[in-house]
């Protein structure tokens, strides 16, 4: 599995330690965010691993910043992204299994190490139970597709 990584420069720490764990569980990692405590806009890697998740150049994606908020709304602006923040495990778990996430967001300064581990676990180990859990996921691209038909404030129909 191919997994896209970004954060802005205050992640950077946390970057560096879940990269190294999922290598070496036999994840490849491709990064997407900045390699510098320089400051560093999260829109942008937010943006980038977005649309390496709906190109396809990457099966999932990881998303860390102070909070995890900003960097997940950044990736929320792309067509075809469910970014969810998570801040323990068992929302990460149900975030796949019924809403299909296909990005995990959380923040650096909110949560530990061990528990981001566990987080990102969870949430690599779940898939999506489609179902009744489908139905709202279609709803959600419904949605997309209105936003790609707005003019000047108003829907087309």
């Amino acid at each position: 599995m191919k997994i896209g990584i970004g954060n802005d420069h205050i992640a950077l720490d946390m970057k560096k330690q879940i990269t190294e764990y999922l290598e070496s569980k036999g994840y490849e990692i491709i990064n997407y965010g900045t390699d510098s405590y320089e400051r560093f806009d999260y829109p942008i890697s937010g943006e980038a691993v977005a649309g390496a998740v709906v190109s396809g150049e990457v099966d999932c994606g990881i998303l860390i910043c102070g909070t995890g908020v900003g960097i997940s709304i950044s990736a929320n602006k792309v067509n075809g992204i469910r970014a969810c923040v998570c801040s323990e495990p068992y929302s990460a778990r149900l975030s796949k299994l019924h809403n299909n996430t296909n990005i995990l967001a959380f923040g650096s300064r909110v949560i530990g190490i061990e528990l981001a581990k566990m987080i990102v676990d969870e949430w690599l180990a779940a898939e999506f139970e489609g179902g009744r859990h489908q139905k709202r996921i279609d709803m959600v691209k419904e949605i997309e597709e209105k936003q790609k038909n707005i003019m000047g404030g108003f829907y087309i129909s």
